[in-house]
């Protein structure tokens, strides 16, 4: 099954990439790999995702944030391989910054929401490395915030 028929079958739209919002750009292309910045937890009406894991976001909250970043992030992905996601070749590396207090110790499991809806959408290529860090905050007070890694034909 495609890239384009699990979106489908999972009922998800891909959303063009938003803005950066600081001195930076969402994606950087060298040669076969695509660097993607961080994307941030957004709520559906695109205000962020706010709140701190341990005291006031369950870990299944933050697993749920986890993987509407990782449908965004295949959104600018779609954008940086030219609207042709059958291009990937593999996740290669995801790097997540949970907000989360000193003693909160799931990010692993938060991170997992972006990580399995990977392996969803992109079977064998879409298991990839990975780094999950507990940070004292995250920009714009967002629970949870991914960057990734990506290998293209």
């Amino acid at each position: 099954m495609s890239v384009y028929q699990k979106l489908e079958e999972l009922n998800i739209t891909l959303a063009p990439p938003a803005a950066p919002v600081a001195a930076y750009v969402m994606y950087v292309q060298t040669g076969n790999l695509i660097f993607l910045s961080g994307h941030i937890a957004k709520n559906p009406d695109g205000t962020p995702n706010v709140g701190q894991l341990g005291k006031n976001k369950t870990t299944e909250e933050g697993k749920q944030a986890a993987r509407t970043i990782a449908i965004d992030l295949v959104g600018t992905l779609q954008e940086a391989v030219g609207g042709d996601l059958t291009r990937v070749t593999r996740i290669v590396k995801l790097m997540s910054l949970v907000n989360s207090t000193p003693d909160y110790t799931e990010h692993h499991l938060v991170t997992n929401g972006a990580s399995e809806l990977l392996g969803e959408l992109f079977g064998d290529a879409g298991k990839h490395a990975r780094s999950a860090f507990g940070v004292a905050q995250v920009p714009r007070g967002a629970c949870v915030e991914i960057e990734m890694i990506v290998e293209v034909a």
